[in-house]
């Protein structure tokens, strides 16, 4: 039986690895989509031919011919004649599903013959009706080596009905570029959804079908480590200081000067090389005691103003992003200050985060921006915001905060027991964070993680995407040790281990009972 699947949407190979790693986290198995692709490939190949053809199986050493191996198993199965020809050594296979596959696949080799190929002089001769490529997959970048180059070459060359499984061999299934050479399908059978590339490249692809590997649409709407990964960047030897970003933080007043620092110290921590943290100065100097990490401004006045402007407009040329509001206070003199300023980071075409004050302060002009826009209100804040309340019903919940972001053209995170994150087109729910981070500080945290990754040139989306993820995961860690006693500083702590072991927040998730 073909199983096929209607949707027309796609999907990038970045957001389906991202969407792979969050499967796992919620428990489905690398294994059971592996051993879904390769079923299905089967399937479909068993509802178009019948079981006396001789089908030849071409695998690489990842996730692809890992979808290759259960696709021979499950043929044989099904009573055809089957063959394997690795494009290496099996002893090579690093990636866990397909070396499960291959093992299991091996133990079978008296009724499957296996050929490993590690140059073209070990190509054996190849007489088969069908011919299966599994040799790469849609996370291919860059020209094909050999020897898949020269498989592929092989491949064309054969006179056999060929099935590509995912994407042809040798195209960019982002772009549709041909990677030097490859394989030309008369059938792809992709998962979950098509890839944008396949599109681009149809007379490689052949007929195209789209199988369901039991990834439901609704997953894509969940946070997961996945996301962490999507926005983390890497760090060479090579690096300089400002490499990973350079954020400036605008916030504080008399009464509030944890909160800025609280911003900042987040944003260091989740990975930027430089905070500048912008405050009245005796409050700047109050939070310059709390850390030697942080380099504060020390503006004139007692909070901030429009002759604050000037001083300030210098350090837009020299950051990434802008964070404005935690601790700002609403004098009258700061709100002004805050649609003055708007302008200029406009016009320096930097991302901007708006938070608590900065965000009230916008509400009583609100507009749409020339930069990516992130707002991070909770319930109360979003209220202010559109002059509405929210419904208690997630569906309409999530319709009206999207309604929000779109009339906006911005990315809002309303932060609670479920954060919902929006833009115009798309939406994700973040399940992490514990009942003890109800404690005032968590929020400015996140702005901090937040901030950090558009200083680092994340999206809007993904920056708030990940900074939810991240915030409430180490909100969790926290409460693992020392309950919900927690404090926000506890926070800071835990996001480098988040950062570099996400995955080990399932942990942590699983403790805490399903996803409710």
């Amino acid at each position: 039986m073909s199983l096929k699947k209607k949707n027309t949407t796609v999907i990038s190979s970045r957001e389906m690895r991202a969407l792979e790693i969050n499967a796992e986290y919620f428990d489905i198995s690398l294994l059971q989509l592996m051993e879904n692709a390769g079923r299905s490939v089967a399937a479909e190949i068993a509802a178009r031919f019948p079981s006396e053809r001789k089908i030849a199986i071409f695998c690489g050493l990842g996730g692809n011919g890992g979808d290759g191996f259960v696709a021979a198993r499950h043929l044989l199965s099904m009573g055809f004649d089957v063959s394997v020809i690795l494009a290496g050594k099996g002893t090579d296979i690093r990636h866990e599903a397909a070396l499960k596959n291959w093992c299991a696949l091996h133990a079978l080799r008296e009724n499957i013959p296996i050929h490993e190929v590690t140059d073209t002089t070990l190509m054996p001769k190849i007489t088969a009706d069908i011919v299966v490529d599994a040799l790469l997959g849609t996370g291919t970048k860059g020209r094909i080596k050999s020897p898949i180059a020269e498989i592929v070459k092989y491949i064309n060359t054969l006179c056999a009905f060929k099935i590509a499984v995912d994407i042809p061999t040798g195209i960019d299934s982002d772009t549709g570029e041909v990677l030097g050479t490859a394989v030309k399908a008369d059938l792809t059978i992709t998962f979950h959804k098509a890839k944008p590339g396949l599109n681009l490249a149809k007379k490689y692809v052949g007929e195209l079908i789209i199988s369901d590997i039991g990834l439901p649409e609704a997953l894509e709407q969940f946070s997961g480590p996945g996301d962490v990964w999507v926005v983390k960047k890497p760090r060479f030897a090579s690096a300089h200081k400002g490499d990973f970003g350079r954020l400036l933080v605008i916030g504080g007043s008399e009464v509030f000067s944890g909160a800025p620092a609280l911003v900042a110290l987040a944003a260091l921590r989740t990975g930027i090389d430089v905070a500048y943290l912008a405050a009245p100065a005796k409050t700047a100097y109050a939070i310059s005691s709390m850390s030697p990490n942080l380099i504060t401004l020390k503006l004139k006045g007692d909070q901030l103003s429009i002759e604050n402007i000037g001083e300030l407009s210098q350090y837009l040329e020299m950051v990434d992003a802008v964070v404005i509001g935690p601790g700002l206070g609403l004098h009258i003199k700061t709100k002004e200050f805050v649609k003055a300023f708007l302008p200029l980071i406009e016009d320096a075409g930097k991302p901007l985060l708006l938070d608590a004050d900065g965000l009230k302060a916008f509400s009583e002009f609100k507009r749409v921006l020339k930069v990516p826009l992130v707002l991070t209100p909770h319930a109360g804040e979003y209220a202010v915001l559109t002059g509405q309340k929210l419904s208690e019903d997630m569906r309409q919940r999530v319709t009206e905060v999207q309604k929000t972001a779109t009339a906006l053209k911005a990315v809002i995170l309303l932060k609670g027991n479920v954060d919902i994150i929006c833009d115009d087109k798309r939406v994700k729910l973040n399940f992490t964070g514990n009942p003890g981070m109800t404690v005032g500080g968590t929020g400015d945290v996140l702005a901090g993680i937040v901030g950090a990754f558009l200083a680092q040139k994340a999206s809007a989306f993904e920056a708030a995407v990940a900074g939810a993820f991240v915030n409430g995961a180490a909100g969790d860690f926290a409460a693992s040790e020392i309950g919900y006693h927690l404090m926000a500083t506890d926070l800071l702590d835990w996001i480098p281990k988040v950062l570099d072991e996400p995955m080990s927040h399932a942990k942590v998730r699983k403790s805490s009972g399903p996803v409710t």
